[in-house]
């Protein structure tokens, strides 16, 4: 949230639901506006069916905006929804990090964590193991390149299986095309 004056302007947001339309859990995108706009969210759009939601959300939403949609949209997809939020300033400075410049489309992904994950669960799966995969771990976000496609990758898996191990938070992956479409959209 900015405050311009006496006047609140809110920040323009990216939400990236975790674990909708995937084994069972559905939640239709267009139910997904009604019920953010209802619960005060202004110029919702989403895209694609893997949850991604492009708004500006209420002054109420306050300083923990994750929280509040995770909130909301549990409540919209009637199961627990976790969302990881990014603004423009944040998903610039992904675009802008990435560390596998050469790579893009479905070969990069972008795993997105509400707080940075501790480095040593990346460090236990000794990633040059699964080379040419790779990984690289920027503050919250955790870069895959996936040469081969992320449905045979071995190394995002391995990573998977530490994470839960460590009962770390899990974060919601974005293919390069998505994370680019997003930050389009987060300007229009």
């Amino acid at each position: 949230m900015v405050r311009h004056g006496q006047t609140e302007v809110m920040t323009r947001t990216v939400a990236l639901l975790r674990g909708v339309n995937v084994g069972g859990r559905k939640l239709s995108m267009a139910a997904l506006r009604d019920g953010l706009t209802e619960a005060g969210c202004a110029d919702v759009v989403t895209y694609i069916q893997s949850g991604n939601a492009v708004l500006t959300a209420p002054s109420s939403a306050g300083s923990e905006p994750d929280a509040w949609l995770s909130s909301v949209i549990s409540r919209i997809a009637g199961f627990d929804v976790a969302v990881v939020t990014r603004n423009a300033s944040e998903l610039d400075a992904v675009v802008a990090g990435n560390p596998y410049p050469d790579a893009g489309g479905t070969q990069l992904h972008v795993v997105f964590h509400a707080v940075a994950p501790d480095p040593s669960i990346v460090a236990s799966v000794q990633p040059d193991r699964f080379a040419p995969e790779a990984c690289t771990l920027v503050g919250r976000d955790l870069y895959l390149f996936v040469p081969n496609g992320l449905g045979r990758a071995e190394l995002p898996v391995a990573l998977d299986r530490a994470g839960r191990r460590a009962k770390a938070p899990a974060g919601t992956s974005r293919n390069w095309n998505t994370v680019l479409k997003l930050q389009e959209m987060l300007r229009e």
